[in-house]
């Protein structure tokens, strides 16, 4: 018999959905996707789909973007948060585990060797020409963050209003991050109340109209049992997260004392971990103001170099938080002169796992409870409101880095005007001919390679 359908799928395809996925299986995809995030959290989520839904068809085009649109809700890296939350739908607990470990480790041994060769040999004419491009190319990226982001956030006169003031707060009145998203939050919860309509998401994924033909777990499948909401599993789950939480603290606390940097980075990159509204490049601007102006964990100029490192990286652009951390630790010779690189090593997967433990909460306890109340004004009208902020605070972040970038010695000083058509071509490539993130700095820390040996 033939149709339609048959004409764009094989027959076996229309008759069966693929055969139950096993624990190791679905291993080796996430330890792959862990090697090959590259391009930031939309890069991750097109290879997540590509792989998932296109070629195993593990899970249906509409019930991906479901669990896409939930993790967006969330603060956090979305792309690792998807990942966690495909590996929990599949295989319980332990599979959203080893979904979201597998998808943060690769980045983080690759960002840990990066950073140590930074620190240590970072002075060299290589590494100095080699970043003379980057930085130049990542202000066009953070410039091209702004535009993303922007163009899905605001969609009316009172969230472009909430963008101008978040900026305005941060650049000028120096306000810092947690309390503009406390504000933007309050003015989401009210302005929902007052006018709905103007507090509405942009609808960025839209509803799913295509199919790659049956999906093991399909648009009509039955949510799985462990996926049901329960109180007990919350409670359950929600306990297990604060002791795994607690104790390392605990632990930090009485061996070296509250004031100890190692403490203060697991204290300081938990709250963090709870404003990553609207993506990495909205908490950057807060990590900046604690580890740059308050703990004097590195400098301006490595901060940037550590987001540069980040991008060239696989997996969350979060991930910079471990670059932070080494640097602070290793400076600094937390463990004596004898183990810099060991004390960088331990304060960056310590700050990797206060970082990254909200994310797994969130998934293992949430996912149930937000998907509920998905599409429910009263709970998206704050989140709306946070995004609209995150795009005056990214901003706000471009400009941090332009001036860094284009006037090294400060505004008295000379005008980088080299580093300046570095960026515009960089943003050219992104905006113009839509290249993606790890190509453009690619080509920008060769363009500075080659400047720097021969030229300048």
């Amino acid at each position: 018999m033939t149709n339609n359908v048959t004409n764009n799928l094989t027959e076996d395809a229309v008759v069966a959905a693929p055969p139950a996925v096993g624990f190791w299986e679905a291993f080796r995809l996430w330890l792959k996707l862990g090697f090959l995030g590259f391009g930031g959290p939309a890069g991750q989520i097109a290879l997540m789909h590509r792989e998932l839904v296109e070629q195993r068809r593990w899970i249906s085009e509409r019930r991906f973007l479901h669990a896409l649109n939930y993790c967006m809700l969330l603060p956090g890296p979305e792309g690792q948060q998807l990942a966690t939350y495909m590996g929990w739908l599949m295989h319980r607990t332990w599979g959203g585990i080893v979904a979201g470990v597998l998808f943060l480790l690769p980045g983080l041994g690759f960002l840990i060797l990066l950073s140590w060769l930074y620190i240590a040999y970072g002075d060299t004419a290589l590494v100095a020409g080699l970043f003379y491009g980057i930085k130049p190319a990542i202000t066009a990226v953070v410039v091209q963050a702004v535009h993303r982001i922007g163009s899905r956030a605001l969609k009316s006169s009172v969230m472009w209003a909430i963008a101008a003031t978040a900026f305005v707060a941060i650049f000028a009145l120096n306000v810092p991050f947690p309390y503009i998203v406390a504000g933007a939050a309050l003015i989401g919860y009210i302005g929902g109340r007052i006018a709905p309509q103007r507090f509405k998401t942009g609808g960025g994924h839209a509803a799913a109209d295509k199919s790659y033909g049956p999906a093991l777990i399909d648009d009509d499948t039955p949510t799985p049992e462990h996926a049901r909401f329960r109180w007990s599993g919350l409670l359950r789950v929600a306990i297990a997260g604060f002791f795994l939480w607690l104790i390392p603290m605990v632990l930090l606390t009485a061996s070296y004392g509250w004031d100890h940097s190692l403490t203060q980075m697991g204290w300081f990159f938990t709250k963090a971990a709870l404003l990553t509204f609207g993506g990495a490049y909205a908490v950057l601007p807060y990590i900046y103001q604690g580890a740059v102006s308050h703990y004097g964990w590195l400098t301006p100029t490595q901060m940037i170099d550590g987001l540069a490192l980040g991008e060239a990286n696989p997996g969350p652009l979060i991930m910079v938080v471990a670059f932070v951390a080494f640097v602070g630790a290793y400076v600094q010779a937390l463990f004596g002169p004898d183990l810099l690189f060991v004390a960088g090593a331990v304060a960056a997967a310590l700050v990797t796992w206060f970082t990254f433990l909200p994310s797994f909460i969130f998934i293992l306890a949430g996912g149930p409870i937000v998907e509920s109340t998905h599409g429910n004004l009263r709970f998206t009208a704050p989140l709306t409101a946070i995004t609209a902020a995150v795009v005056g605070v990214i901003l706000n972040l471009a400009v941090f880095f332009a001036y860094h970038v284009l006037w090294p010695e400060g505004l008295a000083g000379r005008f980088d005007w080299i580093s300046a058509l570095i960026a515009l071509a960089a943003a050219v490539a992104l905006f113009r001919f839509k290249r993606s993130v790890i190509q453009v700095i690619a080509a920008s820390a060769v363009v500075g390679l080659v400047l720097k040996t021969l030229i300048l």
